[in-house]
């Protein structure tokens, strides 16, 4: 690993950015590091001021470039048994650890040193950096900083989303839509239960909904075995009701998640939903006029669905490593939003394994930090006049 890489990685991973707080010290670090370069860059903040976005690029303005994509927040650490300080660096037995080491700040490590390079170069097209915020809370903060993307009069020709593949070229991801659903009914004395609506039911009836649904994606939705999963998925996460049990309970909620092939309309699905909700409270309304049944949208974001043989892929498979294949992921990216908000075609590739995000001790292999170090100078080699 370049020794600029690994001492900007290092600063990277000290920066606590759990999504539930500002990631204003991380995007001021790399504002300044790349003006050192005579890099500037656009800081695009949220409602609060507390959380940005950034953009930046180097090279012809007028011309479409090659943006490297990735989000600065990451999950907690608290409550994880940790053997190494979660928010430093530790190099052990070839692997870099720490919260955030493969998703994603081994990647924007990677990309901050490819823009430092290519200033010093003239260059035939762009190189660019895009880094969000809140994307492990459903992609929230990158919405943002696309509105004003879309404005520009030149879009990328280009966008690689650095999320970990081990340097697979990933094409596609499944959407997700998370959804909060109020289930009501009449409270009564639990001895008069029959006479009464009990909103634990009403939601059991709906959960029993889902599961029809769910079959129904399986048996007729559509297939993809690129997937583990070849079909849209249903799935309930969270149920909560009831006060005591003598009581006949008037609210239960459940939260409830969707994560939908690109070919399957998730607007669809839920107008489906509600129509099979309807037929439960119209049931349940004999009862009492309070019945009820409201879902309530948390958050969407579209799938992604690449091509091969886009030019831009093409563009990409010259400077893979010999091996590289592609393929597509179950985990959701920006990507899609990208694609939908700017047209532009994305693919998902950066060093590091899924299998290790999240989790307590959470790593990078050395040999892959590598590995992104290669493609990416390959990449700005094709870029230089």
């Amino acid at each position: 690993m370049k020794p600029r890489v690994q001492a900007i990685f290092e600063r990277l991973l000290a920066f606590e950015t759990v999504s539930s707080e500002s990631n204003m010290a991380l995007i001021e670090y790399v504002r300044d590091v790349l003006l050192g370069k005579g890099i500037e860059s656009l800081i695009v903040k949220d409602e609060s001021g507390k959380k940005a976005n950034l953009f930046a690029s180097t090279g012809p303005r007028e011309l479409p470039g090659v943006l490297l994509s990735g989000h600065t927040d990451v999950v907690p650490a608290v409550g994880q048994a940790w053997t190494v300080p979660a928010f430093q660096a530790t190099f052990r037995d070839g692997r870099v650890y720490g919260r955030g080491s493969c998703d994603m700040k081994g990647f924007i490590a990677l990309a901050i040193d490819a823009m430092l390079d290519a200033a010093d170069h003239s260059l035939n097209r762009p190189l660019q950096l895009a880094l969000s915020h809140d994307e492990e809370i459903g992609c929230v903060g990158v919405r943002r900083l696309l509105d004003v993307l879309h404005l520009a009069p030149v879009r990328p020709f280009l966008c690689v989303i650095g999320e970990p593949t081990n340097m697979q070229f990933v094409l596609g991801h499944k959407g997700k839509g998370s959804y909060h659903t109020y289930c009501r009914g009449l409270e009564a004395h639990s001895s008069l239960a029959p006479r009464s609506v009990n909103a634990i039911h009403v939601a059991c009836d709906f959960i029993a909904a889902l599961r029809r649904s769910q079959q129904q994606l399986q048996e007729q939705g559509a297939q993809d075995a690129d997937y583990d999963v070849p079909y849209s998925t249903v799935h309930v996460g969270q149920i909560v009701g009831g006060k005591a049990l003598n009581i006949v309970p008037n609210l239960c909620t459940l939260d409830f998640e969707v994560r939908n092939l690109p070919a399957d309309d998730l607007d669809q699905f839920l107008e489906h939903l509600r129509e099979q909700a309807e037929v439960i409270v119209r049931e349940a309304k004999k009862l009492s006029s309070v019945a009820d049944i409201e879902i309530q949208t948390l958050n969407v974001y579209p799938g992604l669905d690449t091509h091969p043989s886009v030019e831009a892929v093409r563009f990409l498979k010259d400077f893979a490593a010999p091996g590289t294949g592609t393929a597509k992921v179950s985990f959701g990216t920006e990507g899609g939003l990208f694609k939908q908000r700017l047209d532009v075609p994305v693919v998902v590739c950066g060093p590091g394994s899924i299998e290790q995000a999240h989790k307590p001790d959470e790593f990078i292999e050395v040999s892959q930090m590598e590995a992104g170090e290669r493609f990416l100078a390959q990449v700005l080699g094709s870029l230089k006049l």
